[in-house]
């Protein structure tokens, strides 16, 4: 089941995507293979609460430079932030 043509693909919605990935693993991870996986848990949670004040997430950076698109409306072209 490959992704359609309408899902959005920019930084914000991977950012999301990532997020939530993470913290699914890393709670299986903790239940089942070692408490210490919740840490990590941890970390992304307090993460996402940060950067709803701060507008910056690590995640975001990485994939900046990885030269995935931000939201833009659409027609309108990317331009690369340096």
């Amino acid at each position: 089941m490959g992704l359609s043509k309408g899902v959005r693909r920019d930084r914000r919605t991977c950012v999301s995507l990532i997020a939530g990935a993470f913290v699914a693993l890393s709670v299986l991870l903790g239940l089942y293979v070692n408490a210490n996986f919740l840490w990590f848990t941890l970390f992304v949670g307090v993460n996402l609460f940060q950067s709803a004040f701060t507008n910056w997430c690590p995640m975001m950076v990485i994939l900046r430079k990885g030269g995935l698109p931000d939201a833009t409306s659409p027609g309108t072209p990317v331009t690369s932030a340096r």
